[in-house]
């Protein structure tokens, strides 16, 4: 059970960094509190008490999303359920609804956001995969004064380790910020012991983009969670795939490479052949999903296998 002795809802941003800047040490900024309520319970933290909780839900400076120079700004209150309804979203951030189907059911969908599953920091997180595909970066604020100020961090920098990141004592996180991805192909892959509503074992998202004759890859992002104690961008193989014939011979070739980015303690074995199996589907499952373009292989899936 989850307790406190005072529960807070601000109205603003400034209410909110004024009302954290002075909160005792051990209250928590809540939002969703689809994290927070299973950790505070029997079984994970046992019965949990804090000085103060601070709901940000009903801070309307934390909704809604602009797109502008070629980045998708998501505020704080932009939760899962969002990249599955609205057009845009799922337009310019074409791995977010494959994640997002992942990532749980309607009701949780419907709670959790996106920012709170980043400052959570589970080496395992859904989320954190398709942000660091899509080259995203973490708004964090703090007062100064009477003003407001803001900083951004990339979100493979921002997460330290599991449980940690970079937010300061007096810092609230207010925004994710994304490249739009608008004619890439995306993909999420995921393993536990069901389809969602479970921690990830691995995962891992992907965006593709071909040439106009789908013979070339003419982009490719990919990143993995589950596999070390951070989320990990797989850089050599993005630049093994740009501007290569596009084959089945080659995808396999790069997800066996892939293997060396496991740095897990546990399963290590498992992750590995886990992690073969997701480079692949992943590079696969964007190409396929890539709109507007027919994708040609140059080497037919059942000569590959032969």
């Amino acid at each position: 059970m989850l307790t406190c002795d005072t529960y807070h809802t601000p109205h603003s941003l400034a209410e909110a960094l004024e009302l954290w800047s002075k909160a005792p040490e051990g209250s928590r900024i809540v939002a969703g509190a689809t994290d927070i309520l299973p950790w505070a319970r029997d079984g994970r933290a046992g019965d949990v008490h804090v000085p103060e909780l601070i709901d940000v839900t009903r801070i309307s400076e934390l909704d809604g999303y602009t797109v502008q120079n070629g980045r998708v700004r998501l505020g704080a209150g932009t939760v899962y359920q969002d990249f599955l309804t609205e057009q845009t979203l799922m337009r310019y951030l074409p791995c977010m609804p494959y994640c997002s189907i992942w990532f749980a059911d309607d009701q949780i969908r419907a709670q959790a956001s996106l920012t709170g599953n980043l400052v959570n920091a589970s080496p395992a997180a859904d989320g954190t995969p398709a942000v660091v595909a899509l080259n995203g970066e973490i708004e964090l604020a703090r007062l100064d004064g009477e003003d407001i100020v803001r900083r951004l961090i990339p979100v493979v920098d921002f997460i330290r380790g599991p449980g940690q990141t970079q937010l300061t004592k007096d810092e609230i996180a207010t925004a994710v910020v994304l490249d739009t991805a608008q004619g890439y192909g995306g993909s999420f892959q995921k393993v536990g012991l069901r389809r969602s509503l479970v921690i990830s074992v691995a995962c891992a998202a992907g965006l593709v983009k071909a040439d106009h004759d789908g013979r070339l890859f003419e982009d490719v992002r990919l990143a993995v969670g589950g596999v070390g104690p951070r989320p990990i961008r797989l850089l050599e193989v993005e630049q093994s795939l740009k501007g290569e014939r596009i084959s089945h011979d080659l995808i396999e070739q790069v997800a066996q490479a892939a293997t060396d980015t496991v740095g897990s303690r546990s399963r290590q074995e498992y992750r590995r052949e886990v992690i073969v199996n997701f480079v692949r589907a992943a590079i696969e499952d964007a190409l396929t999903n890539q709109p507007n373009v027919n994708i040609s292989f140059e080497d037919a899936r059942e000569e590959h296998y032969a």
